[in-house]
């Protein structure tokens, strides 16, 4: 078994860009014309990294422009450019696609074989599958030609498996478009919350002013020395962010600086829990 990395050899063709302002001056003129993907047209920096993820994989300027894409905020590489890069890698000995079967039992099989490797990598993505990952039957490619998109599967899994080297850690762009994202989520789950349910952030808040008025209220220093140990309970459990709780700790070292020239003349005792109705009993104190 071999442990040969694959490298492109493949003679440089084209424009060669040698410098960084090169690729930008060169991003910048592809991106106002009519060469650049509809994703790629005005946007020159989308371009240049475009170009610079083709350069890792062995892709000339243009050839990376036409095989790489952004899905999902991802840059990935369509799926015939990366069976391309593959195919022309010194350590890959063949690619093998196939079908078996039709209909709910269609099959795609991708037999993908490395040299010095005993047995190539053999990856089957069946229709059965297409359905437990919600694909079959979907609108677009997945209704118009359910085989290619079997066959797509089944290729993107079997050369990332056999040939990482190769595509430096690209999927295909036609698996990333299969993905849900989060805005593709449907809006229900995000915007009708229970309307009971309170996140901890707001019932950290409210507690907040409980507990200004509670420590304002406060007559005595070992009150406010109890007010300091629920306020690092708190934080320590998480309640309390941490500026919160330097907020609050602030707030009472002020207000102890201010009582302890008199004393503990009015010490009184009990663990405060910022209770509404103990607030007022202590305001009216």
């Amino acid at each position: 078994m071999t442990t040969e990395i694959s490298t492109n050899t493949a003679p440089a063709r084209g424009l060669a860009l040698a410098s960084f302002d090169d690729a930008f001056r060169f991003s910048k003129m592809v991106s106002a014309s009519e060469f650049a993907p509809k994703d790629f047209r005005g946007k020159p920096e989308s371009c240049l990294l475009a170009i610079q993820h083709g350069s890792e994989v062995g892709l000339s300027p243009m050839q990376s422009l036409q095989s790489i894409a952004v899905i999902n905020g991802r840059p990935t590489i369509w799926g015939d450019a990366a069976l391309a890069l593959v195919q022309s890698s010194p350590v890959c000995e063949y690619v093998r696609e196939y079908t078996e079967g039709e209909g709910d039992g269609l099959v795609a099989v991708c037999e993908a074989k490395r040299k010095g490797y005993p047995q190539p990598t053999v990856v089957r993505f069946s229709m059965a599958d297409a359905k437990r990952a919600g694909l079959a039957g979907k609108s677009g490619p997945w209704s118009q030609y359910p085989a290619r998109m079997l066959t797509l599967r089944a290729r993107g899994f079997a050369l990332r498996n056999a040939f990482a080297d190769a595509l430096r850690g690209l999927i295909t762009a036609e698996e990333a478009q299969d993905y849900q994202t989060a805005e593709q989520t449907p809006a229900v789950a995000v915007t009708q919350p229970e309307p009971a349910a309170k996140t901890a952030a707001v019932a950290a808040t409210e507690d907040m002013v409980k507990a200004r008025r509670a420590i304002a209220a406060a007559r005595s220093v070992e009150r406010l020395r109890q007010h300091s140990l629920t306020v690092q309970q708190r934080l320590d459990a998480g309640f309390y962010t941490a500026t919160q709780a330097s907020e609050l700790m602030e707030l009472i070292d002020t207000n102890i600086e201010l009582l302890t020239p008199r004393g503990d003349a009015y010490e009184d005792s009990g663990t405060e829990h910022f209770d509404a109705q103990e607030i007022a009993a202590e305001a009216r104190a």
